[in-house]
C-alpha cells in the first residue's frame, strides 16, 4: 500500500473512532450535559414521579435516587434546561399515576408506565423509551411453574392498576386466584415467604428484584415473556408540546448512547438481556 493511501486509511479510522465514540456518550457513561432541545427554556423546575421501590429502575434509599428510570428522567429534565437539584422527586404508584397526572401534581412521569390505550384516554405519553415483557417471578427451586398456563390453582401476586393484573383477570379468571398489593416489593417478600407462588410484572422490574442480595439464589425469572410493554413518559393529556420536546430528547439520550450507558449500569447486572432502543414518537 502506498504512503498516501497508509495516510489516508488512518485518517479515515480515526473519523471512525471518533464517531464511534461519540456514540458511546463520555466513555460508556450518561451524557452530564445534553443540549437544551429547541423551544425549552433553562432555568424553572420539575416535579417528576417516580417508583420508589424498584431495583435497576427507581429505587429511594434515603435522599439517594438510582435507576434507568431516574438517569432517563435526569437527562430528559436537563434537555428541558432543569438541572438536577430541581427535580421534585415524587412517588408513583401503579395506583396513582394518572391522578398524579390530571391533578397537576407532577409534571411527567417515569415509572415504568406502559402504553396503553386506555391509559391514552387520560393522559399523555411521550416515548417509548423502553421495550420489556410480562413475565413470572419464581422461587429458585421451582420447576413446575413455566408460565401462566401452569398457575392453574395457585397464587400469583401483582399490584393494582398495572397492566400485568389487568391481563391476568381477563385472560385467567377463574383459573388463578391473583392476590395484590400495594407495591411490587410486597409481592416479592410474600414469594420468598412462600405465601404466593409466583409474582408477575415487567421481566425488567422483576429481574431487579431477583439480584438483590436478599433474594440472589433464592428467587428466579421464568424468562418467558407473554406481552410487550413499552414505556412512555407520561405528560397531562393537551401538553402535546411538552410530549415533543420530551420526544426530541429521548431521541438524544439514544443516539448519544446514554440509554446504552444507564441499562448498562443498573439492569445488565441482574443477567437481564437489554433489548434494541424502541423509536420515540413512533
Amino acid at each position: 500500500m502506498r504512503a498516501h493511501a497508509v495516510r489516508s486509511s488512518l485518517v479515515a479510522l480515526g473519523a471512525a473512532l471518533a464517531l464511534a465514540l461519540t456514540g458511546c456518550g463520555s466513555g460508556g457513561e450518561v451524557n452530564p450535559s445534553p443540549s437544551v432541545v429547541p423551544g425549552a427554556t433553562p432555568g424553572g423546575s420539575l416535579r417528576i414521579g417516580i417508583s420508589f421501590d424498584q431495583p435497576g429502575l427507581g429505587l429511594k434509599d434515603g435522599d439517594t435516587y438510582s435507576g434507568f428510570d431516574v438517569d432517563t428522567a435526569t437527562y430528559v429534565a436537563k434537555s428541558l434546561g432543569v438541572e438536577p437539584d430541581k427535580i421534585t422527586w415524587i412517588e408513583a404508584d401503579p395506583g396513582n399515576r394518572e391522578s398524579l397526572l390530571t391533578s397537576g401534581a407532577v409534571d411527567m412521569v417515569l415509572s415504568t408506565y406502559s402504553i396503553t390505550d386506555d391509559r391514552k384516554k387520560v393522559v399523555d405519553f411521550a416515548g417509548p423509551y423502553f421495550e420489556a415483557h410480562q413475565d413470572l417471578l419464581v422461587r429458585r427451586n421451582e420447576e413446575e411453574i413455566t408460565g401462566p398456563e401452569t398457575l392453574d390453582g395457585r397464587i400469583l401476586c401483582s399490584v393494582p392498576g398495572t397492566t400485568s393484573a389487568a391481563l391476568v383477570k381477563e385472560k385467567y379468571k377463574g383459573r388463578i386466584t391473583l392476590k395484590e398489593y400495594s407495591k411490587f416489593s410486597d409481592c416479592v417478600a410474600a414469594l420468598d415467604r412462600s405465601e404466593v407462588d409466583a409474582v408477575t410484572t415487567d421481566d425488567v422490574i422483576l429481574a431487579g428484584f431477583a439480584a438483590e442480595d436478599q433474594y440472589k439464589g433464592k428467587l428466579k425469572v421464568v424468562g418467558k415473556g407473554f406481552s410487550d410493554e413499552l414505556y412512555g413518559v407520561g405528560i397531562k393529556k393537551g401538553d402535546s408540546a411538552l410530549v415533543d420536546k420530551v420526544n426530541t430528547a429521548l431521541k438524544a439520550y439514544i443516539a448519544d448512547g446514554s440509554w446504552k450507558a444507564s441499562l448498562d449500569k443498573n439492569v445488565r447486572p441482574s443477567g437481564y438481556d437489554i433489548p434494541a432502543p424502541p423509536t420515540p414518537g413512533s
